[in-house]
């Protein structure tokens, strides 16, 4: 399948999430502490490189990802690159939101199936704390039948779509390093793609 296949299928996932992640944030409450960056700048967050692939297009249409590439190889630090801080490093915001993956998307407002099957919703600390009548609240409807976006279901959706780089989990500089080599390696024997057709 090619690149831009893949690409379009992605970003088609990514629509429907953001459309049912707008409806379970009406419909609970919930809402991320504005500036707070603190999921972010965990340096232990892994995504894959599928996920990131409709960034590395975006790159490569622009000309920017082989310094991009470049920037990822040189870079030490285990956080993001694409989370800038701002006044702390737990202040900040993501340098390229259109873009970002789909464990951007879904952690703080999705679930995980536990060992009893039931579901659980997989967020931070601060929302727990800081909004728990919310929280709790959102933790009983769902109990009860409250649509809520689940991790596995949009792994396994996002798997479908390119099984290799859709199952392979990583540190996520290294997700976005593959996920650029996958686009420069692509089209390094074939011509560019139209960009007037992808960037309009």
């Amino acid at each position: 399948m090619s690149i831009e296949r893949r690409v379009q299928l992605v970003e088609k996932l990514f629509f429907q999430l953001d459309q049912e992640s707008v409806h379970f944030k009406k419909d609970s409450g919930l809402s991320c502490v504005v500036g707070c960056g603190r999921c972010c700048s965990t340096p232990t967050v892994e995504a894959s490189p599928l996920e990131f692939l409709p960034w590395a297009f975006h790159l490569f249409l622009n000309d920017e990802a082989k310094n991009t590439l470049a920037l990822l190889n040189q870079t030490q630090n285990k956080t993001c690159i694409l989370y800038k801080s701002l006044t702390s490093i737990h202040q900040g915001k993501c340098s390229n939101y259109k873009y970002r993956g789909l464990i951007c998307r879904l952690f703080g407002f999705a679930a995980n199936t536990d060992k009893y099957g039931n579901l659980r919703m997989t967020t931070c600390k601060i929302i727990k704390e800081g909004q728990q009548k919310e929280y709790n609240s959102t933790s009983q409807a769902i109990a009860k039948g409250l649509y809520v976006p689940v991790f596995t279901d949009y792994y396994m959706q996002l798997n479908q779509i390119d099984f290799h780089l859709g199952n392979l989990i990583l540190p996520i500089n290294k997700a976005l390093k593959m996920a650029l080599e996958e686009v420069l390696q692509y089209y390094a024997y074939r011509p560019s793609p139209d960009l007037e057709k992808n960037c309009g």
